[in-house]
């Protein structure tokens, strides 16, 4: 066991991230604690951050040299997978990079992100908002400890959070921090307990630069790897929530989760009736006629159920139609009182408003059609994966976009059955159901009205609905409780951070 350490229980590439995650904190640690001994000077008096040449994109070449852009690095490695090329040239020798070098991501949502230019790329150059690290005297460092400072510069300019929307540093901002620079011996000794700890092989009776030190450093790890573990553990209770979540919807469909009444009517003369009642429709021309749905195979039913339910087709329960979307030039159909529900509007299990509206005349006048409230939304196109399938019931009249798919149930009292239906077949929906393409995927409309549902008799469906909203609601109260635990696991790790780099 490590000097200082309680056993903890990590695989390797755990223990890495977790170490990977804070270095840049214990090397700020290390240089407070070197400070008081050491006089910090600004950076620029021992490194520069040179930054790079702002090339035009309408000059890029198809090849030529790669141009290193923000896009170009991650995980601390240039990935030149789909790089941008420039023309050689003299005047821009001096942005050149070379193996070894270490770049700085300047501005962004990666703010501050680190690469180590790798052997065999070649010739590169530096792109604007990118900064490159340049030792003035190679014979005052180490090699590797110029990427240990690198790492406290990452760490405190996450701290300090430059920028507002969009975070920026500039290479003088970066210059004018101020670090303790120890010699060479020193640098040495901080290398070798930094690879130690990372590899978990702290050397017991060793001291390497300094005793006090390092033991704060180990008692500082030992809490985030604590934490870490914490949090591995409420992750793992999140998901078998879910998990349970989705035990639940299965029990459902296919009959164990309440007893069943032999009193109640057959699914079948539902069905019958609701067949009747379209046909009366019909004949009063108040909707069109529909085509018939062919007879469900044995090989379609994926499981048996109880006695007094049939397999029907999703487009025998409901109508299933889509949306539309107004003329966007078109001022006269927007900013009206219906709602338009769009997959972004798309996060809870009852849908009553919308963050756009169109008028009465963007619906006649467009592919948008009222749905009427107690309908079931599903996103059929551009967030199907992003979060599963998401589905909804609206609680109020209103239309959908393109992107969107609609059961308007033919009896109405079904609609929270059909939903809970749905989610409870969502990995059949999203492995039979859902065409997969490069970048959207989408609903198969025709597919998914003939796909077979289990269909209870309907007074089960509300018993069936009102146990599982009992048990969903129990499964929500685990969760916020998890997420709480996760919150206040996440702000101790935090805590215990700042306090390590606060004075003593």
């Amino acid at each position: 066991m490590s000097r200082g350490r309680k056993s903890i229980v990590l695989n390797g590439s755990e223990w890495e991230t977790v170490f990977y995650n804070s270095v840049g904190r214990y090397v700020q640690c290390i240089n407070g604690e070197l400070a008081k001994e050491l006089k910090p000077e600004p950076l620029n008096k021992h490194i520069n951050i040179l930054g790079g040449y702002a090339f035009k994109s309408t000059e890029y070449k198809k090849q030529g040299v790669p141009i290193i852009r923000i896009s170009d690095f991650s995980n601390e490695r240039i990935k030149l997978f789909d790089p941008a090329y420039y023309t050689e040239s003299k005047e821009l020798k001096r942005f050149e990079l070379y193996e070894g070098d270490i770049v700085i991501a300047l501005t962004g949502g990666t703010i501050a992100k680190l690469a180590i230019v790798q052997r065999g790329l070649g010739k590169l150059y530096l792109n604007q908002r990118v900064g490159k690290f340049v030792v003035l005297n190679p014979n005052e460092f180490e090699a590797e400890y110029v990427y240990w400072i690198a790492r406290s510069v990452q760490s405190i300019i996450k701290d300090l959070a430059w920028g507002a929307a969009i975070p920026n540093v500039s290479p003088k901002q970066i210059e004018a921090l101020k670090f303790p620079f120890p010699r060479k011996n020193i640098q040495k000794g901080i290398i070798e307990f930094l690879n130690d700890l990372k590899n978990d092989k702290i050397k017991e009776d060793k001291i390497y630069f300094n005793e006090l030190i390092e033991a704060r450093i180990i008692e500082l790890h030992t809490s985030q790897l604590v934490g870490t573990q914490i949090s591995t553990e409420l992750t793992r209770q999140l998901d078998l929530v879910k998990q349970l979540r989705q035990a639940f919807l299965r029990e459902a469909m296919q009959g164990k989760l309440v007893p069943q009444d032999p009193s109640d009517e057959p699914s079948s003369e539902l069905l019958k009736r609701i067949k009747a009642e379209k046909e009366h429709l019909v004949k009063e021309k108040k909707i069109k006629k529909e085509k018939d749905l062919p007879p469900i195979k044995e090989e379609e039913i994926p499981f048996e159920v109880p006695k007094g339910w049939v397999w029907g087709r999703l487009g025998e329960v409901g109508k299933i139609t889509g949306g539309g979307t107004p003329s966007m030039a078109r001022s006269e159909y927007w900013s009206g009182d219906i709602p338009w529900i769009s997959p972004k509007d798309m996060w809870v299990e009852f849908v009553s408003d919308s963050e756009m509206k169109i008028t009465e005349k963007g619906v006649i006048e467009s592919t948008a059609n009222m749905i009427p409230k107690g309908s079931i939304l599903i996103v059929g196109r551009s967030g199907i994966l992003k979060r599963r399938l998401p589905v909804a019931i609206n609680t109020v009249d209103c239309t959908v976009n393109q992107d969107m798919k609609v059961v308007i149930p033919h009896v109405v009292t079904m609609n929270r059955f059909i939903q809970l239906t749905l989610r409870g077949l969502e990995e059949i929906i999203l492995t039979k159901f859902v065409k997969y393409g490069m970048t959207v995927h989408s609903l198969k409309y025709d597919e998914f009205e003939s796909m077979p549902i289990p269909i209870p008799p309907l007074y089960e469906q509300q018993r069936i609905v009102a146990k599982l909203e009992e048990l969903m609601l129990n499964c929500d109260q685990l969760e916020q409780n998890i997420k709480q635990s996760q919150a206040q696991n996440e702000r101790l790790l935090q805590q215990v951070l700042r306090e390590a780099l606060e004075p003593k």
